[in-house]
Formats: structure tokens, C-alpha cells, sequence
């Protein structure tokens, strides 16, 4: 999965949405829930999060016979997983009462848990099909990049780099390593700040190998802590699920029942 590229599309859907939504109130005013708009966008906002629920771990079931490559899928998974619950939080016209607030309770936490486990799910070295890869295949490409540093021209001109290994336990690689990834492009950054022409397409090229071999490092000794991680993290977020379905379908099934009985 190339970087955040799914959260950005999920950024611009929701963006969208939220023009439209505003639009409506502004035009109609705040769409109740049993309002025709604000059934709608309930009723999409829930489609989306079954979607969620079950297209992508149908997909990694499907060995023999796949459809798409596992990587698609998840990126699909993530986008629907943040559109449909902020639909459903649109239609609740902001009344967190009764079953209906349970409901919006546990798409809030099933949401802040698919966000933890996407993080901890990237610590894990995957190709582009979304497969695990090989700790060989790892090393492998690590010998090859410090072997692409060492033939770089003009390389002991240039300003010291920033170390290739990062330093840590296996949970604080996991979970600082955006910080870390930051601090290392702003010490880039600072030291090259002078640099012009040639000696900074040098420097430029020898950081970007160095930050592939800070990632692959850290890939290579925090693998087996992401995978312990990911499984405490699929014991809380399943069941968290199911739990929302459970009470999404008692939601749904006491509004349709309420909305046709006699006043």
C-alpha cells in the first residue's frame, strides 16, 4: 500500500459530502433522522460500513479464486470504513439518545480501532498485492541499498548523514515511527539547506536510499511485535464490530417498526 493514499481519497469524499450536507441545511435546515435526507444518508452510511464488513475479509478468504488484488480491497475497506460511519453520524441529526447513541457509540470506537489497526497493519513489510514479504527478501534489498550508498559519487563531500538504523524497541519503532520518520527528513532538510546543483541531487539521492533503509530496518525488527500486536488488536476490533451490527439491525429494525405502527 503506497503511503497514506486512501485516507486522502476518504478526505476528499468526506469533504464533498460535507458541502452537500451543508448545502441541505442550508437550504431545508437540519435533516432529521426520519426525515427522507436523513433516512438516505443513513441508509448509504450503513451499506457502506456492511461493505466494510464484509468485502474485504471475504476477498482474503478467497484463495483459489481471487477477484483484485488484496492491497485494492484494503484500500476500499479503509475509504468505506470512514465515508459510511460519518454518513451515519450525519443522519443522526446529532441526537445521541436511546439505541441510536449506542449505535453511534460503538461506529465511534470501531472507527478509532480500524485507524489503530491500519497503523500497526503498515508496520508489517507487504508488497504491492498486500502479501507479507520474506525476511530475506528484506535483507536482500538491504544489501543492495548500502551497496547503492557506498558507489554514490561525490558522497564523502557531502554533509554527514542521518544514521540508517534506527534505534529502539520493537513497540516504540511501531509506534513513533511517524515522528521518526519526521525528525529524519527535517535533519535532511537542515543539513542541506546550503546545497545547490549537483552536490544536492547527491545528497538527495543518498537520503532517500537512507530513509528506504531506516524503513526496511525497522521493518526487519518489529515484525514479530506488529504481528503480536495485530492479533490483540483483532480480539478487541471483531467483537467490536459484531457488536455494532448487532445493534445497527436493532436500530434499524425498531425505526422501520415504529415509523409503520398506528399513533
Amino acid at each position: 500500500m503506497s503511503g497514506s493514499r486512501e485516507l486522502k481519497i476518504a478526505g476528499w469524499i468526506v469533504l464533498v459530502i460535507t458541502l452537500v450536507y451543508l448545502g441541505l441545511v442550508w437550504l431545508f435546515g437540519l435533516p432529521a433522522a426520519g426525515s427522507r435526507y436523513g433516512r438516505a444518508l443513513g441508509s448509504v452510511g450503513f451499506l457502506l460500513m456492511l461493505m466494510t464488513e464484509t468485502l474485504y475479509s471475504t476477498r482474503k478468504r478467497a484463495v483459489h479464486r481471487p477477484w483484485g488484488r488484496l492491497a485494492t480491497w484494503l484500500r476500499f475497506h479503509i475509504i468505506t470504513g470512514i465515508v459510511g460511519p460519518y454518513l451515519v453520524f450525519l443522519h443522526s441529526d446529532w441526537s445521541f439518545r436511546g439505541l441510536a447513541g449506542v449505535v453511534l457509540l460503538l461506529t465511534f470506537l470501531v472507527v478509532i480501532s480500524g485507524f489503530v489497526g491500519r497503523y500497526i497493519y503498515t508496520a508489517v513489510p507487504r508488497n504491492a498485492d498486500g502479501l507479507v514479504v520474506e525476511l530475506g527478501d528484506i535483507r536482500r534489498e538491504i544489501l543492495e541499498i548500502e551497496t547503492r550508498i557506498r558507489r554514490l559519487k561525490s558522497v564523502q563531500s557531502l554533509p554527514g548523514a542521518w544514521r540508517a538504523v534506527p534505534v529502539g524497541n520493537g513497540a516504540s519503532l511501531i509506534w513513533l515511527r511517524t515522528l521518526d520518520d519526521r525528525g529524519v527528513r527535517l535533519t535532511a532538510w537542515w543539513r542541506a539547506r546550503s546545497l545547490s546543483g549537483a552536490a544536492w541531487a547527491s545528497y538527495r539521492e543518498r537520503e532517500i536510499l537512507i530513509r528506504r533503509r531506516r524503513r526496511l530496518g525497522r521493518q526487519l525488527s518489529t515484525v514479530a511485535t506488529a504481528r503480536r500486536m495485530l492479533a490483540v488488536w483483532r480480539a478487541i476490533h471483531v467483537p467490536l464490530g459484531l457488536a455494532l451490527f448487532i445493534a445497527a439491525f436493532l436500530h434499524i429494525f425498531a425505526a422501520i417498526y415504529f415509523a409503520g405502527a398506528p399513533e
